[in-house]
């Protein structure tokens, strides 16, 4: 089986006071004067809003329609040890209206769907709430 690439993301970072990352096509261009917390931020947007599109598809899946208040906060955590660094994560899923036996059934799919709960699986600490 061939893999077929649905997209490919391209980003440059600099590093300094003038640091910084963008991507090729335009749609990321920020200023990031140090690498932390920036990069935490960076990985909770990107995975939060994978987490929210896999979450998309479970629910289409099981013909649930979501409502558009729909969200999910990301809270990543860098951690230090004895000098070796890791990371926690925390996802905060809003699913009003719908029943949360449901709403964790969709939360708990999505992480079998969303490439970035994929990578993480069994490699950082991830909590998943119901909020």
């Amino acid at each position: 089986m061939t893999a077929k690439v649905l997209f490919t993301g391209k980003t440059h970072n600099t590093s300094g006071r003038d640091g910084g990352a963008h991507s090729s096509d335009g749609q990321l261009d920020i200023k990031m004067k140090q690498p932390h917390p920036a990069a935490e931020n960076l990985f909770g947007a990107a995975w939060s809003a994978c987490y929210m599109g896999a979450i998309e598809v479970a629910a289409s899946q099981r013909h649930i329609k979501l409502p558009a208040a729909t969200a999910v906060d990301a809270e990543i955590d860098l951690n230090s040890d004895e000098g070796s660094y890791f990371l926690r994560a925390r996802l905060n899923v809003s699913v009003p209206g719908v029943d949360p036996a449901v709403a964790r059934e969709l939360l708990d799919a999505a992480h079998s769907i969303c490439p970035y709960s994929k990578a993480t699986h069994g490699n950082i600490n991830v909590e998943t709430n119901l909020v």
